[in-house]
């Protein structure tokens, strides 16, 4: 229950449009409860017309008058409570996916490596719908159907007691044979959405790399694996609605006895005189009400432990705390010089293995500083760092003298321009794309920043030039292309510290070059942390930091490790000595092109 109260909570944001679905509500139910009173009435009226009484006709007119317009007002009410209730339910779903949204967009690096794109997907879609529902038909109509089961209860019970006991003894039943069910199915529909999102995942999945499914010619695996997925999904949705309808069925039945018990014991009251024929039409038609919450309420308990299930998977996300916190006190950077200093820094994933153990390191503004190592050896895990990406698990990271952790990171990944290795492109412009970290670039600096990365002359060939649209995760743009995108992207950032993921592993060693030439004035006065694998971006770099199981092995210019003839040695013999011939070539003038 907790959940479901978390929800009402949220959906008292709109309290005024609830107590107005409320009001409307109660007029609705009052307008309903009143025609079985007049419509008995006019049975009487009739009858007493037919038997020669003196029956005025106007009266029953006058009462069909009246039936017709409690019909009118209840039909008004009706639709604005339907309308706001409505209303309400597409209000907390809006508010509860911004939740999610909002909070998602600022959980760490950390937070994604546990849950699955398709999970969370999933969880702010069909888990928001499912609340949706809730509030739409569970907290603004079950006051209705309790009102109504309340009032006509008492009704029932005040027109004829003993009737109305009747009427009344098999609800205790009902109310308890729901409550079990709502139990079982709370279960059920956790299970359906834990499955939903598995079954999202594989989606995700299979979409995603669609490409490596077709090199594989995997389709036929990738079919087997969904159609085990949704089968399973399936049969756990037929076991929830298979449980919804036996309660359906069951209280159908119990209303179906309680109904024939009252025309029995009814009939015999009307025979002895006891009642009119008007009073027991207005019992029958009073049952008729009390079968709509009773039928209903499978549906209601069937809302509730979907919400329930649903609150429980979305609260879980929005009750996590990034490992990555700002203090209260942090302050915002202004933009430094770019002295970076690591002390005595560890690190681990899941605070079990260390990934980097005792990691002293400074870098000057200005310099150039290359990370080399085997994979696994800790590089990627050491650029990380330095936008708080993840926070270190012991030492500290400061950037001119300040540790990291008293900066707010807004202002801190301002100040860090960063070229990923696995480029992501928005699908929208190029022009958005490149501004994507400066959206008040002029298009004066965006085209500066292309002509840096070497993209001008490619973009201005496209017939739309920086209005061309660029398709899912640029899949129409080469992988060289991509790289300088992301390249630009940087530069129009400005920042006085770059990390270059591997930046250029895409593209062939000419184009590299151009990068390279180009990048050297962009670099000047910034620091700059280089992962990556050519001889080009090493043999340039003030300092050259080589790493291996998580602890810096060697360090030292290129000169210099080679004399050390360690693992540095090592690494130029197996990767680096090959390009030399290549980089010698290179340093000759050449044209500039496009891949």
């Amino acid at each position: 229950m907790i959940e479901i109260a978390r929800i009402i909570g949220i959906a008292l944001n709109h309290k005024w449009r609830l107590i107005i679905a409320y009001l409307s509500m109660i007029g609705a139910l009052i307008a309903f409860v009143m025609m079985p009173h007049y419509l008995g009435n006019a049975i009487d009226g009739i009858v007493e017309i037919f038997d020669g009484g003196s029956y005025s006709q106007s009266a029953v007119f006058t009462t069909i008058g009246i039936i017709f317009g409690l019909m009118v007002i209840r039909g008004v009410l009706s639709y604005f409570q339907t309308y706001l209730g409505e209303a309400v339910s597409q209000y907390v779903s809006y508010d509860i996916r911004n939740m999610m949204y909002n909070h998602v967009q600022h959980m760490s690096f950390g937070f994604h490596d546990r849950h699955h794109t398709g999970s969370l997907m999933s969880r702010a879609i069909t888990d928001v719908e499912n609340i949706r529902m809730f509030i739409n038909m569970g907290l603004v109509r079950t006051p209705y159907f309790i009102g109504l089961f309340i009032v006509v209860a008492a009704i029932l019970l005040y027109k004829d007691w003993r009737l109305g006991l009747i009427s009344a003894s098999f609800m205790p039943v009902v109310i308890i044979y729901s409550a079990i069910i709502r139990l079982k199915m709370r279960e059920i529909w956790l299970t359906v959405q834990q499955k939903m999102a598995e079954m999202s995942n594989v989606l995700q999945e299979n979409f995603t790399g669609v490409r490596v499914v077709k090199a594989f010619a995997a389709e036929p695996h990738e079919e087997a694996k969904f159609e085990a997925r949704n089968s399973e999904l399936a049969g756990h949705i037929l076991q929830a609605e298979k449980m919804r309808a036996s309660s359906t069925a069951f209280m159908l039945f119990t209303f179906l006895l309680a109904l024939g018990l009252i025309l029995f014991f009814g009939g015999r009251r009307v025979m002895d005189g006891h009642m009119t024929a008007g009073e027991l039409t207005q019992f029958i038609f009073y049952l008729q009400i009390l079968q709509m919450p009773v039928r209903m309420a499978g549906w209601l308990v069937n809302s509730y432990a979907r919400a329930a299930s649903a609150g429980q998977r979305l609260f879980e996300i929005l009750d996590t705390k990034s490992p990555v916190q700002e203090e209260e006190n942090a302050r915002e950077i202004a933009r430094p010089h770019g002295r970076v200093r690591f002390e005595n820094v560890t690190f681990s994933y899941d605070h079990t293995k260390r990934v980097l153990r005792g990691i002293d390191l400074e870098a000057e503004p200005g310099q150039v500083i290359a990370l080399l190592g085997p994979p696994g050896s800790g590089k990627t895990s050491i650029v990380n760092l330095i936008p708080r990406f993840y926070d270190v698990t012991g030492g500290r990271i400061t950037i001119d003298g300040r540790d990291l952790r008293n900066a707010t990171l807004e202002s801190l990944r301002r100040n860090i321009g960063i070229v990923q290795q696995d480029v992501f492109l928005f699908s929208t412009s190029i022009r958005e794309n490149i501004a994507y970290g400066n959206v008040d670039a002029t298009q004066e600096q965006i085209e500066q920043a292309a002509q840096i990365a070497q993209m001008h002359e490619f973009i201005e060939s496209l017939p739309d030039g920086y209005d061309t649209e660029i398709v899912e995760r640029g899949a129409n743009l080469s992988g060289g292309q991509r790289q300088r995108m992301s390249i630009a992207r940087a530069v129009l950032m400005d920042p006085p510290i770059l990390i270059l993921d591997d930046s250029t592993s895409s593209v062939d060693a000419r184009t590299e070059e151009l990068i390279r030439r180009a990048m050297e004035s962009v670099m000047s006065g910034r620091t700059t942390f280089v992962i990556a694998h050519r001889l080009s971006t090493v043999h340039r770099a003030d300092v050259i930091v080589v790493m291996r199981d998580g602890q810096i092995a060697e360090r030292g210019t290129h000169a210099e490790l080679l004399e050390l003839d360690g693992l540095y040695r090592e690494i130029y013999e197996l990767q680096l000595r090959p390009q030399e011939e290549v980089m010698r070539e290179l340093e000759s003038p050449i044209p500039v092109g496009n891949d």
